[in-house]
């Protein structure tokens, strides 16, 4: 078996080069040293991964993402949060934990909601007194939500990898969703407590108070559920949900007289520098499993995997441990692309369910970001923020327990993923 290509692969990711290059450069490695096939087959992989329908959904739901924050519906989303929360002890705490989840349903992506979060939130947290790192560590970690709300970015990368439903994938990140941000928001209470954290409001917001900020909105929270309706009921495919999605936020955004004809140049440059990363590793990638598959890997680790053990149980325990050490050291999506054509056939054999496993694989991946040493949510919210790494890791470490505790109970606990859809789609 020719092992340079994943020579040159870990080589590069340990000197820094970006995932997308490195992946590159490993897959145009064999084709050319290995005179095997010739090297221009490896453009051709490149260039046809992109002709998939089911992948036009990636720009489309950034796309919604994008649209909505000029929309003035983010602005809106955080109002409501707050109306709800807010007077809770610790209350722009829990604010952040909700409107991670609410944003599960627009942006799709834990490192867009990370962003976001730690510009618009964090510095409001500082001043009114929350320790700067606390808050860092709530908008990282909160941000893991988002992924597996629909329609998570990941979800759609893993069932377009693993030729996956991706309707039965959406529907199955729906309670493990609502049950990680429960929790999440538990462990903030607790900890708001013990650091005696000021709520953001002085008292509970009236009722009829509560109802104007949800009528504001109102139309945003609808959009992750009509997805769900609109795929389950057959209206629209994945793909089509996703520009479903962008026309009803400009619709919305127009409604609310905020959305101008000037934001489409600013809407299109973001859209595309966000699509362009993720899909340059999609096509790097699809050239380097042309590699894999001529030299058999997924075949030989599933063979290696099962000979150590054909339990479930004992090998899901081994992919999560594999999945953690993975995404502490490549950002989650390159290695959900990478690692998901060679696990899910290991999956397969031993009757896990891949729609549950994809829950847990992305999830899994999402939680790497935050841990060291290359955590890339950690990164990112740290650049924003100003917190050192060494500050971050010390205030997360409850939040680690949190979110390996809540790994474990949905890797084992498959009904948790699997009811939704299964009551659904039968």
């Amino acid at each position: 078996m020719d092992l340079l290509p994943v020579i040159i692969l870990l080589a590069t990711i340990a000197l820094g080069v970006p995932v997308a290059y490195a992946i590159g450069a490993a897959g145009v490695s064999f084709f050319l040293f290995s005179g095997a096939m010739p090297p221009e087959l490896f453009i051709q992989r490149m260039v046809s991964v992109t002709h998939s329908f089911p992948l036009l959904a990636v720009p489309l739901f950034v796309m919604t993402g994008v649209v909505m924050n000029y929309a003035g519906i983010t602005r809106r989303m955080m109002a409501f949060a707050e109306a709800m929360t807010g007077h809770w002890v610790g209350g722009l705490a829990q604010v952040n934990v909700l409107l991670s989840t609410l944003l599960g349903g627009v942006s799709g992506s834990a490192n867009a909601d990370a962003a976001m979060q730690a510009k618009v939130l964090v510095p409001e947290m500082s001043r009114r007194g929350y320790d700067r790192a606390f808050s860092s560590v709530v908008t990282a970690s909160s941000s893991i939500i988002s992924v597996i709300i629909p329609p998570g970015i990941g979800l759609i990368l893993y069932g377009f990898m693993g030729d996956v439903s991706i309707g039965r994938l959406f529907l199955a990140g729906i309670v493990p969703g609502i049950l990680l941000c429960a929790a999440m928001m538990a462990l903030v209470a607790v900890m708001a407590r013990r650091l005696r954290l000021k709520p953001a409001l002085d008292a509970r917001m009236p009722w009829s108070d509560r109802l104007v900020t949800l009528r504001g909105a109102a139309l945003a929270l609808m959009v992750p559920f009509g997805i769900v309706i609109g795929i389950r009921f057959g209206f629209f495919t994945p793909t089509e949900a996703g520009g479903m999605a962008v026309m009803f936020a400009a619709i919305v955004g127009v409604i609310y007289r905020e959305l101008k004809l000037r934001d489409l140049w600013p809407i299109l440059q973001q859209t595309t520098q966000a699509t362009a990363i993720v899909l340059l590793v999609i096509c790097a990638a699809n050239g380097f499993g042309y590699y894999m598959t001529w030299e058999q890997i997924p075949t030989a680790v599933t063979q290696a995997m099962l000979a150590l053990t054909e339990n479930p149980i004992l090998l899901l325990l081994m992919i999560n441990l594999l999945l953690v050490i993975v995404g502490m050291f490549i950002e989650g999506s390159a290695a959900l692309i990478l690692l998901t054509p060679i696990l899910v056939p290991v999956i397969a054999t031993v009757g896990i369910d891949p729609v549950h496993f994809g829950i847990v694989m992305v999830l899994n991946l999402t939680i790497a970001g935050v841990t060291p040493p290359l955590g890339t949510l950690m990164f990112t919210t740290c650049a924003i923020t100003g917190v050192s790494i060494a500050d971050f890791i010390k205030a997360a470490l409850p939040f680690y327990a949190l979110l390996f505790a809540m790994l474990l109970v949905l890797t084992f606990m498959p009904g948790i993923s699997l009811w939704l859809p299964n009551l659904s789609m039968n």
